[in-house]
């Protein structure tokens, strides 16, 4: 399957060193506002929508997580940036577990906040593609963005919340589907120690979609792995507890 363009955007200090910036799957590249003003201050930041999302393209599936990561290749290819520290979120980490073993000169500093080294059986993305399938967005938008905060977060920050519910709301369908077709089978395990950039693993301690022993799991096959969990959020930890992310990610890439 050829390699489709991806919407994109850089902000921050033209030569300074690269950060990438992969949102979940359903969240687009605004996702990741709360690291902004941190990150661009010494880092060009460069923030992606995957296939189907924003203004990306979406090519007819199915897609596998080699040609998301691919699309992320792809970008870096257009822009003549060839090394990046680069920072995933959810599920969508393991196309920068691809790349980091599979383009290993690529990355210099990897970050992967909530991950699982393999889509967990109970999630079910098989007949969530298909409910999105039949009945549209809107059908599967609760079941997406539900376990992304605690209800607290609901309840402090709704706007925050409906915002990103939204964005969700808003997919190509099909472009949704076969992002969750490709997750079904998800199973990196085998790659994990081949990874050879120095990771640092974020999980939430409240998030019910990947708790923390999938983050622990995925850590203990990494050789250079720094392993954290963060109090206080759900599974976007980035938007719950800027702060905190904000720090570790900054500590991690400038090290």
């Amino acid at each position: 399957m050829s390699v489709n363009p991806l919407q994109y955007r850089l902000d921050g200090p033209s030569h300074a060193p690269v950060v990438l910036l992969v949102p979940p799957f359903g969240a687009r590249m605004s996702v990741w506002e709360p690291q902004m003003p941190e990150l661009t201050r010494n880092h060009r930041v460069l923030r992606i929508d995957h296939r189907g999302h924003g203004g990306s393209a979406v090519p007819p599936g199915p897609y596998r997580i080699e040609d998301l990561a691919l699309d992320l290749l792809s970008v870096l290819d257009t822009e003549g940036i060839t090394r990046v520290s680069a920072v995933g979120a959810g599920l969508s980490s393991s196309l920068l577990v691809w790349i980091a073993v599979n383009s290993p000169r690529t990355i210099d500093r990897l970050v992967l906040l909530a991950p699982a080294p393999r889509t967990p059986r109970i999630h079910g993305w098989d007949r969530i593609a298909e409910r999105a399938r039949t009945a549209g967005m809107e059908a599967v938008t609760a079941d997406v963005v539900l376990p992304w905060f605690t209800p607290d977060m609901y309840e402090q920050s709704a706007e925050v919340a409906t915002a990103l519910a939204d964005d969700v709301a808003g997919l190509d369908p099909e472009g949704f589907v076969s992002v969750c077709e490709a997750l079904v089978g998800m199973d990196q395990r085998d790659l994990l120690p081949e990874i050879k950039a120095p990771t640092l693993v974020v999980s939430a301690a409240h998030d019910p979609l990947l708790p923390p022993g999938h983050g622990r799991r995925l850590a203990d096959g990494i050789a250079d792995v720094r392993f954290e969990i963060i109090p206080g959020a759900a599974h976007l930890l980035g938007v719950e507890q800027p702060d905190r992310v904000n720090e570790l990610l900054l500590e991690h890439i400038t090290s």
